[in-house]
């Protein structure tokens, strides 16, 4: 992979405490360290700097950009990881899909597999994939582009999760490198793929937080 991350211009800070940070991740950074010392620039990193004790809980594909949550200290990490295991985390993302949804909202149930032969990959798999769900909401169609912008609920977490379920039901995110038509490709220089809300329980008060932030494609 050829990695070349955008450039630091500072944390897109959302929300800091004494227990958890939340930042905005930009399209093209790795959340955490690859293979390499090329690529030792990742969200995680870019927050320590300036959080020394965050720790990362959760993480997003590079070429996605939106909202990360990070625990500080061990104990914090530890706490916000079982909450997104128990699903008692909202999350929520938006994407720019080829063509135009037959329905304006629904749920997409495939069990997905990497795709060994073709790592990073992944594809649906009926003998040997795991569950996954997928929920979505038309939001708007945008006819010069033949593109629909869609609102998607990943019930589950599984890798690339919310790219594969697009691309088997005939509607790939316009720029996935990985999974677009080359006219998806073409009309967008990003995996138009953003994590803008989410909410979850404050692991020591017990306080429902939600935070939001707007893709900017």
């Amino acid at each position: 992979m050829n990695y070349a991350p955008p450039a630091d211009t500072g944390l897109d800070l959302v929300y800091a405490d004494d227990h958890l940070v939340v930042v905005n991740k930009p399209a093209g950074l790795l959340s955490v360290p690859g293979r390499g010392e090329h690529k030792l620039d990742c969200m995680v990193a870019r927050v320590q700097a300036e959080f020394p004790d965050a720790l990362t809980v959760h993480r997003l594909d590079m070429d996605t950009s939106g909202l990360l949550v990070y625990g500080r200290g061990a104990a914090m990490q530890r706490a916000l990881s079982i909450l997104f295991m128990d699903r008692h985390v909202d999350k929520r993302y938006v994407a720019l899909a080829e063509g135009r949804l037959p329905q304006d909202s629904g749920s997409i149930d495939l069990p997905l597999n990497v795709d060994w032969p073709n790592r990073p990959k992944h594809r649906v798999d009926f003998e040997e994939g795991k569950p996954s769900l997928t929920r979505f909401e038309v939001l708007a169609y945008d006819a010069a582009l033949d593109a629909t912008r869609v609102a998607l609920e990943p019930v589950t977490g599984r890798s690339h999760q919310l790219r594969v379920h697009l691309l088997a039901i005939g509607h790939p995110i316009l720029g996935d490198t990985l999974y677009a038509s080359p006219a998806g490709l073409a009309k967008s220089p990003r995996l138009c793929l953003h994590a803008e809300y989410l909410a979850l329980p404050h692991p020591v008060s017990g306080e429902r937080l939600a935070w939001e932030r707007t893709a900017n494609f």
